[in-house]
């Protein structure tokens, strides 16, 4: 998906080419375990596998494929009320007041929330190899803070 911001005030960014990644070797991931699977009753070596064997490279392969698939799950939501970043495994809500900044540091992988203290939160929705994508969702960002009065400092 790509980063969408309306007059209504709301921003809601995904990663785009981090799906033309995981979904292939998702899948690749999946028939290989499978196919390895079925070739376990074909060994010359002597060693004795059973069905559970092949079931269980199988369940690898699921695990190993969920995984991977992990990765298509980062989203930033952000509305007048604050900012939502769901990673990997975890989502976060944050009102404005609590942020302090949005910053894309030289060199980083993703853009972050700055928050106080001296803490951030990573916003791997917003990631560097999705180019103009990225660069449009912060600029799209910073514009809704700004619109609604927490201009960055």
């Amino acid at each position: 998906m790509s980063a969408s911001a309306g007059t209504d005030g709301f921003v809601q960014v995904r990663p785009k080419r981090v799906r033309n990644v995981a979904v292939p070797a998702a899948v690749v991931v999946f028939v290989v375990c499978g196919v390895a699977a079925v070739m376990l009753r074909r060994t010359s070596t002597g060693l004795l596998l059973t069905v559970s064997d092949q079931v269980a490279m199988v369940g690898i392969g699921a695990v190993l494929a969920g995984l991977i698939l992990l990765s298509l799950r980062p989203r930033l939501r952000a509305d007048e009320n604050g900012v939502e970043v769901r990673n990997s495994i975890m989502t976060r809500r944050y009102s404005w007041s609590d942020v302090r900044g949005v910053s894309f540091p030289e060199g980083a992988n993703c853009a972050r929330l700055e928050l106080p203290d001296d803490e951030y939160e990573s916003i791997s929705a917003i990631q560097s190899f999705d180019g103009e994508h990225a660069v449009r969702a912060m600029r799209d960002l910073r514009a809704l803070r700004r619109e609604i009065g927490h201009i960055d400092g």
